[in-house]
């Protein structure tokens, strides 16, 4: 079941970004345990957090030291530990990395905050909206002689955050198995989310790319490579950039002005986007379907979430499930021999509390 299967991970619960990184790894088959605060409980309900599906939990409190000791025994049978505490909360409670460390010295220790552990913010409060700001992507995203636009919480908090702390932990997984030693992995959602800007920081120190958001090629700037309103008020979006898939976008379109030619004129793309505006204007949504989809045009419907998994595509691929009457996303990636699943829904916190320390060995 799943490629990480034999995997032992220690998860010390959390909210967004944490949880959804334990997911990625419990739905590839790691045995995580949550530890959840004794008493606690899901402002979802526990059927709907799907960011805790698939693994088991054990309730504890940790402000006592005979549940602090159960959470170092845990941790000293765990191949990886996973917390998002603000730095200094783990060492507070008596698990920081030195005395886990100790315990259990191929442990590897993934720690992820927003700012870091270090560096003159590290102790300060924050959210997605602020460490992307940070490092230069919110000023990018948005629509010309307009503010920036916040891209949901995709960016800092489940991009350069899970998603580094899981490539983080699986490099470092990957050293322990040649050298015998455990290390701390510090995932900075400000460090991840730069990273992901690398090809656009590469475009700007190239003069490819502006300051001036909206006005270039993947900022919505083009008019080949943006959303357009359909007559029934629906959207779709369009992405031709390729002179091939361009020539075919203005074929599928009858964009037939001589003015469309030049398509890399930028001192043109906005009349151009105007006028392309006002032909996609002229159909519903499902006619430029019916148009478009399947071609090289690089064209999509705009897709609300209740929309979503009943796209024939998306139906097709079974990129979303539904378990226990709760529809959420498939596992992915996906393998040719070592097929993910979604072994168990959310847990209710310490729901598998003796089960846990009987499977364990722990008294």
């Amino acid at each position: 079941m799943g490629p990480l299967k034999g995997l032992k991970v220690v998860e010390m619960a959390g909210i967004g970004p944490g949880p959804f990184c334990a997911m990625l790894l419990a739905d590839m088959g790691a045995d995580i345990v949550r530890v959840d605060r004794k008493g606690g409980g899901s402002s979802f309900g526990p059927d709907y957090n799907i960011l805790n599906r698939g693994r088991r939990s054990i309730a504890l409190d940790l402000k006592q030291p005979e549940d602090v000791e159960i959470a170092l025994q845990l941790i000293g049978k765990a191949n990886a530990l996973i917390e998002g505490f603000r730095p200094g909360v783990m060492e507070r409670l008596g698990l920081g990395p030195e005395v886990c460390l100790e315990r259990n010295p191929d442990l590897v220790y993934g720690r992820m905050t927003g700012w870091g552990q270090d560096g003159p913010l590290a102790h300060a409060a924050g959210h997605d909206i602020n460490y992307i700001a940070l490092i230069g992507a919110l000023h990018a995203i948005g629509n010309a002689n307009q503010g920036p636009v916040p891209p949901l919480n995709l960016v800092g908090d489940f991009g350069g955050g899970a998603l580094y702390l899981a490539f983080g932990l699986m490099c470092a997984l990957h050293e322990a198995r040649i050298s015998g030693q455990g290390q701390v992995v510090d995932v900075a959602m400000t460090d991840g989310a730069a990273h992901l800007m690398a090809m656009m920081y590469s475009l700007k120190d190239s003069g490819m790319w502006t300051d001036h958001r909206g006005t270039n090629v993947l900022d919505g700037g083009a008019h080949f490579y943006g959303t357009f309103e359909c007559a029934d008020g629906g959207w779709v979006a369009i992405g031709s950039i390729e002179p091939q898939f361009y020539a075919l976008l203005l074929e599928k379109t009858g964009a037939s002005d001589p003015m469309f030619e030049d398509q890399m004129d930028k001192a043109c793309w906005p009349d151009l986007k105007s006028r392309l505006a006002d032909i996609f204007r002229s159909k519903t949504r499902d006619e430029w379907c019916d148009i478009m989809e399947g071609s090289d045009v690089c064209f999509a419907p705009v897709l609300a979430m209740s929309e979503a998994p009943d796209h024939p595509h998306n139906r097709a691929r079974g990129t979303f499930v539904e378990r226990d009457g709760v529809v959420q996303p498939a596992p992915a990636p996906r393998f040719s021999r070592t097929e993910a699943e979604l072994s168990r829904g959310p847990p209710t916190p310490g729901q598998h509390s003796a089960e846990i320390l009987e499977e364990w060995g722990i008294s």
